[in-house]
Formats: structure tokens, sequence, C-alpha cells
């Protein structure tokens, strides 16, 4: 797949999501304001791809305000970082980024034009940097798929949901290039059909075998011998547990109930082992998500309330590995590494 963001020419160009698998369009950004936006309605999304979008937006703020003094300019910046870590609350990615450009935006000299070129080439470093690491995932990943295996995935944790090559989906990718044959079922993944659109749309791009099954499908399949392994991406994981896409956890559980291992990939940005189960915010959007198809078609009657969670939160007992770019780990080991 191409990459789903890129910093060209002073601008964050990137690949409109919301419009996929219908029309491949990039937009492109030169206001940090509009990154944020983008990020909220989800043009771009996963927990990777937002970060390193994060990381842009915050250079776009010290492009905007490098003219001014070195007190207004990180008065600025300051706003800016709050209005962009505003957009979505779960993914840990998201928080990282920021915090780590405003850390070196504060380590830096007091000439702000020398300051925001330094920014925009970490911006670019963070971007091949997420590269790295997806291949690293990839590498790791490939040892536990043996050839003729059947991978299932939820969501879409893949060269969309990065920069490229993917987090769940960079296992899969890595073991095909060394020869195996390989083939994927994805989950829908209501209310948004990232599985659907997303998922679905860069595997075929890329000639990877993939089915499609409605979220529902998943345990029987896996009651009928159709499933090797599971592989999903995650937005945050704690001392405790994986936060990924509203259903991982029924999927975990259903994994759990017939034997099959469960696997979830995540770049170590993602790890937030300060934090437990209660610390975190479970993203709620807009119910119309959920009472209609992609916003087009409305499939719930008028004054039904719908609950729309973006997120869910599938304990460690139900993990057999998480996938860094480390290695992989069961979650006890993955504590002893790198909790502080």
């Amino acid at each position: 797949m191409i990459p789903s963001i890129e910093w060209v020419d002073n601008k964050v160009k990137m690949i409109d999501q919301t419009v996929l698998p219908f029309e491949l369009k990039f937009l492109e950004f030169t206001d940090y304001r509009d990154v944020a936006r983008s990020i909220k309605v989800m043009n771009i999304r996963g927990a990777p791809a937002i970060g390193v979008a994060a990381a842009m937006g915050m250079a776009l703020a010290t492009i905007e305000y490098k003219e001014l003094p070195k007190a207004q300019f990180l008065e600025k910046v300051k706003e800016a970082a709050e209005v962009i870590k505003n957009t979505r609350p779960t993914a840990s990615n998201l928080f990282w980024a920021v915090n780590r450009m405003l850390n070196l935006i504060h380590s830096l000299p007091d000439n702000p034009e020398e300051i925001s070129e330094l920014v925009i080439e970490e911006a670019k470093l963070m971007a091949q940097e997420d590269i790295n690491v997806n291949k690293s995932i990839g590498k790791h990943g490939a040892t536990i798929l043996e050839d003729g295996d059947t991978v299932l995935t939820h969501c879409n944790a893949g060269s969309l949901a990065t920069v490229q090559y993917g987090t769940a989906l960079a296992p899969i990718r890595s073991a095909i290039e060394q020869g195996k044959k390989i083939s994927v079922i994805a989950d829908e993944t209501r209310p948004r059909l990232q599985g659907a659109r997303l998922t679905a749309y860069e595997l075929h791009y890329d000639n990877i075998p993939v089915k499609v099954i409605s979220d529902t499908s998943s345990g029987l399949l896996m009651r009928l011998g159709k499933i090797d392994k599971v592989i999903v991406g995650t937005d945050r994981v704690t001392t405790d547990a994986v936060f990924n896409k509203i259903g991982t956890y029924l999927v975990a559980l259903a994994a759990k109930d017939n034997n099959i291992p469960f696997y979830v990939a995540a770049p170590t940005s993602t790890l937030s082992l300060h934090e437990t189960i209660e610390d975190v915010t479970i993203e709620q959007r807009d119910s119309s998500e959920v009472c209609t198809v992609l916003g087009k078609v409305r499939i719930v009657p008028e004054g039904v309330e719908c609950l729309n969670y973006a997120f869910d939160i599938t304990p460690f007992r139900l993990v057999t590995g998480i996938i860094t770019e480390d290695g992989i780990f069961t979650p006890e080991e993955l504590l002893k590494k790198y909790k502080i």
C-alpha cells in the first residue's frame, strides 16, 4: 500500500479513509486545526497513524507561529497541542506524539524559526520510525504463522492504520514475503466497517487472500476449525488489559473457548504501563454511526436510542502474546520488560 500519511512541501498529505473503498482520495492540510479535525472525523485513523498525524499537526503549528517571540510562540504551540489532544481520548499514540513534540520544542534554542525546522524533521523521522517498527513487528510476528494458516483480524490494523505496512497485518505481510501461504478473514467491524472497507481494501490491493464476515460469525468459524490464529492491533495497553476496537473482547472470548491463539500487535508507542483499566476513557462517538449504515441508510426506528462505544477492553488473561518491535511476549513478560 501507498503511505497513509506523508509530509510533502510543508503540507500534510493523507488518504481520506472515509471514502474508501469507493474512492482513493487524498487530502492536503497546511493548518494544524484541519489536521486535528481530520483525526476527529476519522479521515485518518488507527493509533500509529494518528500519532504521526498529531506530530505533523504540531509541525504545522510551529510554521504558523514561527515569526512570534519565543514566549508567545511557546504559548501558541501549547494551545495547538491541546486542540490536537482533544480529538480522540483512547489511543495513547496521540498523546505520546504530542508530548514528544512538546518536549523537543522546550529543549531547543530560542529561535522559533530554527525550532520549526527541527520539529518538521522530527515529524518526518517519526513517520519513518513507524514504518521501521511495523516491519520489525512483522518479522517477529511471522514466526507464529505456519504455511497454510488462516488468520482472523478485527477492525483495521494494517497499512492504512499506520504510515505504512501495518501492525496486526504486518506478520501476515512478512510471512507472505517469506513464501508462506497465508489467508485472512476480516470481521466487518460495525459500526464504521473498518474491516470490510479498509482491511479488505488494502489486502485485496496487495493481492493477499481475504474474506469478510459479519462480526457475529467469528465464533462459529473458530468452532468449525476455519481459523488458526487471531491477530489484532491495539490503541492502548495498560498493566492489565488491551484496548482495541469495539468487538475485540468478544473475539478474544471466542478464541479462548476454542483454544485458538489470540495475539495483539502493539508498537511500544501504544504501551501505557503506568495506567490500569480504571485510568482510561473509552471514547463514545455519535450515535448516528450505529443507527445508520455509514451515515446513509437508517436502520433503527426514529426515537430509539443507540449507544456507540468505540473501544472495548480485553483483559490480559485472554491474550496469548503481545508482539512489539522487540519480540513476542506474554503479558507477564511484557510488564517485566517495559514497566518502569
